[in-house]
C-alpha cells in the first residue's frame, strides 16, 4: 500500500520477501485516498493548519482500515508487526499500524529484532533480509524520515526501556547510567534522550491498552515477572527526580 513517500528500495524488498516465501503480492496505492482524506481534514479544520503528524497518521490509518477490510472479507488473521521499543514510546498510530488481531513481535525490543535479522541472514543468506537491513528503519510517512532520527538510537532507546521500566529507575538515575553507557554522545544529548523517553513512555500508556494481544518471548519465570510488571506500568505515574 505505497504512498508518495514509499521508496523503490522498500518496494523491491517487499517483492523479494514475497518471492522467497512464495506468497502473492498485490500493490494498491493509498495516495489518492490520502489526498481525499487530507482535503476533508483541511475542510473540517478550517483556518487551523493540519500538522505534519496528522498527515503521517492519515496514511497509517488508511492502511489499517484496508487491512481490516481485507481481514473481514478473506477471513484472514491481521498481524500487527510493531516491536516493543516502538510500543513503549507510542511510535505507532491508533487506528493504523497499532491495529491488528495478533502482535507478533510486540514483546521483542528493536535491538533484538535487528540481532535476529543479522543471525538469520548469516544462517540463510536471504536476499530479502539483506535488502531489509540495507535500509535505515523508517515508517516512510514523510520525506527523509528515519525512526532513529525521530526517536533516538535504538541501543539508547532499549537501554532507557530496560532502566526505566525494568529496573524502575527515576529519570535522574537513567541519566546517570546513560552517561556512563554512551559517553560518545555527550551528557547533554543522553540527558535529553532520557527526558524524552520518560515523557513518551508515560504519555503512551493509553495506547498500550488498545494494542492487540502479543506473543510472549522469554522463559516461563520471566513471563510471570513481565505480567506483574505490566500491571504496575498500567498504574504508573511520572517518576519523581
Amino acid at each position: 500500500m505505497p504512498s508518495r513517500y514509499s521508496s523503490p528500495e522498500t518496494r523491491k524488498a517487499a517483492e523479494t520477501i514475497c518471492s522467497e516465501l512464495n506468497v502473492p503480492l498485490k500493490v494498491i496505492s493509498i495516495d489518492e485516498a490520502f489526498e481525499r482524506e487530507l482535503a476533508a481534514v483541511k475542510q473540517m479544520l478550517g483556518e487551523r493548519a493540519v500538522t505534519p503528524l496528522t498527515e503521517q497518521n492519515i496514511q497509517a490509518r488508511l492502511r489499517g482500515q484496508r487491512m481490516w477490510n481485507w481481514s473481514n472479507s478473506a477471513g484472514g488473521l491481521f498481524l500487527q508487526t510493531g516491536n516493543m521499543s516502538e510500543k513503549a514510546v507510542g511510535y505507532t498510530t491508533v487506528g493504523g499500524d497499532l491495529m491488528g488481531a495478533l502482535a507478533v513481535i510486540a514483546n521483542v525490543p528493536k535491538t533484538v529484532v535487528n540481532y535476529l535479522l543479522d543471525y538469520l541472514l548469516e544462517k540463510t543468506g536471504s536476499p530479502a533480509i539483506q535488502k531489509t537491513l540495507e535500509m535505515p528503519a523508517t515508517a516512510e510517512l514523510a520525506a527523509d524520515m528515519e525512526d532513529e532520527k525521530d526517536l533516538m538510537p535504538f541501543p539508547v532507546l532499549d537501554a532507557c526501556f530496560a532502566l526505566y521500566a525494568g529496573e524502575k529507575m527515576s529519570t535522574t538515575e537513567v541519566k546517570a547510567v546513560l552517561r556512563a553507557m554512551f559517553p560518545e554522545h555527550g551528557a547533554a544529548t543522553t540527558d535529553a534522550w532520557a527526558d524524552k523517553f520518560g515523557r513518551l513512555f508515560v504519555s503512551s500508556i493509553y495506547k498500550w491498552v488498545q494494542a492487540p494481544i502479543a506473543l510472549h518471548s522469554g522463559n516461563r519465570q520471566d513471563q510471570g515477572y513481565k505480567q506483574a510488571e505490566s500491571h504496575q506500568l498500567l498504574h504508573a505515574v511520572p517518576p519523581q527526580d
